[in-house]
């Protein structure tokens, strides 16, 4: 199931996907897990094996809902997906080192990538399972975990939106330098995710590159249950 799961990520249109990374910052996927894939995530929930820790969002003022770190070893899929996004990634992230005239500083695999966040003492993995019920919603913020980040994530929704749950739409808010922010309101089918910037986007000016930073969060769940499957790839102190 591993493999195929790396085969999927593989065969999408990674060339179209750069061009929209870089012309909007974020992309929507297509579906890429399957119904079952989903559906066993979820009843992964309520299994307490494979997790470091629970968060409840109202006691430290994220919002309202639940999410859960996985801990190591990480199920076989989510290391799978985690280990398959990262290369083409790592692509976008030191290309936009490249617009800003830095120097490339994100190795070709997760394992190298992670030995640097392992030098910082980051290494509490950060994959997630969230969860909300009506009411639900999570504020804008950012996933940084300690000195070391990497500049992009992956969020999978893993039930399907007017049909478990309404509400709960994908935020992006996007801080433009000397004007008012920018608000992206997204959603995808129960399956498909969005990649997007953990700390910041580029965008090209007349003078070159800026950084444009980024916030994201859940819009208030209406009724029913959502749930997300999160990929982050840097670790946490």
């Amino acid at each position: 199931m591993v493999q195929d799961i790396q085969s999927r990520i593989q065969s999408l249109d990674w060339e179209a996907i750069q061009k929209e990374l870089d012309e909007q910052g974020f992309v929507k996927l297509p579906p890429i897990l399957t119904k079952e894939e989903c559906e066993s995530f979820m009843e992964l929930y309520n299994d307490e094996q494979p997790y470091r820790t629970t968060i409840n969002m109202t006691r430290y003022r994220f919002g309202s809902g639940e999410y859960k770190y996985f801990s190591y070893p990480l199920p076989k899929f989510v290391q799978g997906l985690r280990e398959s996004f990262y290369p083409e990634l790592a692509k976008t992230a030191n290309r936009w080192l490249g617009y800003l005239k830095k120097s490339e500083q994100y190795p070709n695999t997760l394992d190298d990538f992670l030995m640097t966040c392992e030098e910082k003492e980051q290494t509490r993995p950060t994959p997630l399972i969230l969860k909300y019920e009506q009411g639900g919603f999570n504020c804008l913020h950012q996933d940084l975990y300690g000195d070391v980040f990497f500049p992009f994530q992956v969020v999978f929704i893993l039930n399907q939106r007017d049909q478990d749950y309404t509400g709960g739409e994908f935020l992006l808010v996007e801080q433009i330098p000397r004007a008012q922010s920018r608000g992206h309101v997204l959603t995808v089918e129960q399956g498909g995710a969005i990649i997007f910037p953990t700390n910041y986007r580029l965008a090209e000016g007349k003078k070159g590159y800026y950084k444009n930073t980024l916030r994201h969060g859940v819009s208030t769940i209406t009724s029913g249950k959502r749930f997300g499957l999160g990929i982050i790839f840097h670790d946490s102190k």
